[in-house]
């Protein structure tokens, strides 16, 4: 009589909207892939709840947004989607939320949410709602959940409320994963490494600020997430320098704002108005560019969809490849993703708002795609083509709205950056500008196109360190990842009522010995000094396995078991902090081994894959998802193969049951 195999065993570190992706495509391949006969054990450890994991927990103030609205946000693939494995459509955040009140088609075995704030929030949520974080949380759970109900009986899941504090074992055999909280760690054929965002320890610079806080009794933050900082230390009326525009800044703006009592009053003429609570501290922002991220945009195309891609797609990365020599991406690459991106907004133009335009479509599109993005002859077109400057596609004014600039006192400043940020909200707010969700779109495509130019290894180590780590990144952000409008508007409100001050472009941080206080300067005012008690550094921590909170990746890089991503070549070398993969499966690269780890894997915000977020727009055929997709048929394929080297230990977590 034989006995049955023992089960196969896979853990998963980390619980996120990462690995939820990872459990849905597992759950999608395996009637192909998986043999019945033999049981799956799945561990996913994770000190916070499975679905939403730690960026999007509930426990988190109720104020924070999301800065995409609700009909742009799925965790499902989709008819764009180029994946091997089956496609499973499923709703959109927005789909997902109209069942709450009766609008929806899609049922699924899920429970109201417990908080009665969300559930209200989910009646009410139209697609082109920027929701709470918490919405987004009860999505995420109930993405997790199904993605549980669609395993196959022989697949079984087992959450551990815990910390993975290291992984050992050799890369021939069965590895063990230890836990914070149990003395046996888990033993498992394959480990999956899915953390998400990282803390780090604060780098010299910012340990020097932090030091000369505690001789003068300051205050200072280092990178943070938002959700996590205590924000309990500034006092009432105390002046706070703020390094950063971006989506922390709002964040931050927000929670020492109405955080601390304070509202808003909507005025018979539309004005904003903040009522302060007294509480507020006074905040000091100012950033390299100056300015806010520009706001998302809240309408639909109003035109045909373009399709994408068109200049920048495969066929585009496969002839940059044949070249056979180094590439940068300012000089190589960034031209046909700006013709891409000018694609996108002038197809919205020409379609939705054919009356500023001075040229018949066709007729356009055909000098245009023989063109070069930055020749005389294409400037020379569009001028001809598109009357009104406003609404020709200008990257380099878009990059720095500030260049060039000098303002005799703040209060001019102030004036002039209230005008930039209203400009941009009633830009991003009226459909009668959808060139830039065209735009928009055209950019995604462009960043979905990039992974695979990336992992070919030729770029150069400058350009990876100083275009595409650094001014891509920025850009791609400053453009596309900002803020709704009504938090720009929010930003005015305060400017006006003296909570928030704006210091300009290129600031520098200093410190002053002798009064103890933090020094901010611009050149965009030049001659004036702002001094302040406080320091918040307005962004979240860069990647840095050297400096990561994570205990795991940290014992793991001081072990030499995994290395840092390193591109070198003679003139430059490049450390990312970014956990080096191997770009076709994300097998972690151990130095040990000179080759990938047979039997531990990376992905998301930690690795060089650079895969955008785990979530997407739908209809973009997100990098996410393909990685996704190919990581779980791997992992299906190698498990089917592995014979019962692994025992079950004692369940001592959670099996999760639908």
């Amino acid at each position: 009589m034989s006995s049955s195999p023992s089960p196969a065993v896979l853990v998963v570190v980390g619980a996120g909207p990462r690995a939820t992706g990872l459990l849905e495509r597992i759950a999608a391949n395996a009637p192909e892939l998986w043999d019945g006969s033999r049981q799956l054990h799945i561990h996913l450890v994770d000190p916070h709840p499975p679905g939403p994991g730690r960026v999007w927990r509930h426990e988190q103030p109720a104020l924070l947004r999301m800065n995409s609205v609700a009909e742009d946000v799925t965790m499902f693939t989709d008819e764009s989607s180029t994946i091997d494995g089956p496609i499973r459509p499923g709703p959109s955040l927005a789909e997902w939320a109209a069942q709450f009140s009766g609008r929806g088609t899609h049922h699924a075995p899920y429970a109201e949410p417990a908080d009665p704030e969300v559930l209200a929030e989910l009646r009410d949520l139209d697609g082109s709602d920027f929701p709470t974080r918490r919405a987004q949380s009860a999505y995420l759970d109930w993405v997790f959940r199904r993605a549980l109900a669609q395993l196959p009986p022989t697949v079984t899941v087992e959450w551990h409320p815990t910390t993975a504090t290291a992984v050992t074992g050799p890369p021939v055999g069965p590895q063990r994963v230890h836990l914070a909280d149990r003395a046996t760690p888990l033993t498992a054929d394959l480990v999956v490494l899915a953390q998400g965002h990282l803390g780090s320890a604060p780098a010299a610079e910012y340990r020097d600020h932090a030091a000369f806080a505690r001789r003068h009794g300051r205050f200072h933050l280092p990178p943070a997430f938002s959700a996590d900082a205590d924000l309990s230390a500034p006092r009432p009326g105390e002046h706070v320098i703020l390094r950063g525009f971006g989506l922390a800044f709002i964040d931050l703006m927000t929670l020492l704002t109405e955080g601390r009592g304070g509202s808003y009053r909507t005025d018979a003429d539309g004005t904003l108005t903040y009522l302060p609570s007294g509480r507020e501290p006074v905040l000091h922002v100012g950033s390299r560019r100056g300015v806010p991220y520009h706001s998302k945009t809240r309408y639909r195309l109003q035109g045909p969809r373009p399709a994408l891609p068109r200049h920048f797609g495969p066929e585009a990365v496969d002839a940059l490849l044949a070249e056979d020599r180094p590439l940068e991406l300012r000089r190589d690459v960034w031209p046909l993703m700006a013709k891409e991106i000018g694609f996108g907004h002038y197809h919205e133009l020409f379609h939705a708002h054919q009356e500023r335009t001075a040229l018949p479509w066709p007729d356009f599109v055909a000098a245009y795609d023989r063109l070069d993005w930055y020749d005389d002859e294409m400037a020379a077109l569009v001028a001809a083509a598109v009357p009104d400057p406003a609404d020709r596609l200008d990257f380099e004014a878009l990059d720095h709205p500030l260049d060039g600039l000098a303002f005799p006192a703040p209060d001019a400043f102030q004036e002039h950056l209230r005008d930039h940020i209203v400009q941009d909200v009633t830009r991003r707010e009226s459909p009668e500008f959808s060139a830039d969700l065209g735009a928009f779109l055209a950019l995604l495509s462009a960043y979905g196109q990039l992974p695979r130019l990336v992992a070919s290894g030729r770029l150069t180590a400058r350009s990876v360190a100083d275009e595409l780590d650094g001014w891509w990144h920025g850009f791609f952000s400053f453009l596309a990842s900002g803020p709704p409008g009504f938090r720009l508007r929010q930003l005015l409100a305060l400017s006006r009522a003296g909570i928030v001050h704006f210091l300009g472009a290129g600031i520098r941080i200093a410190t002053d010995e002798t009064s103890g206080a933090f020094t901010a300067t611009s050149p965009t005012v030049p001659g004036h000094t702002t001094h302040a008690t406080a320091l918040i550094e307005a962004y979240l921590p860069g990647p840095s396995l050297a400096h990561t909170e994570d205990p795991l990746l940290r014992g793991l890089y001081r072990e030499g078991a995994l290395t840092e991503e390193v591109i070198a070549d003679p003139t430059h070398t490049h450390r990312s902090g970014l956990l080096a993969v191997s770009p076709t499966d994300g097998h972690l690269i151990d130095p040990s081994l000179d080759s990938p780890h047979p039997r531990r894997i990376a992905l998301g915000a930690p690795t060089n894959s650079r895969a955008v977020a785990a979530f997407a727009r739908p209809r973009t055929n997100a990098p996410a998802f393909r990685q996704n997709d190919a990581v779980a048929r791997a992992l299906l394929r190698a498990l089917s193969a592995t014979e019962a080297e692994t025992t079950t230990p004692p369940a001592d977590g959670r099996p999760l049951r639908v």
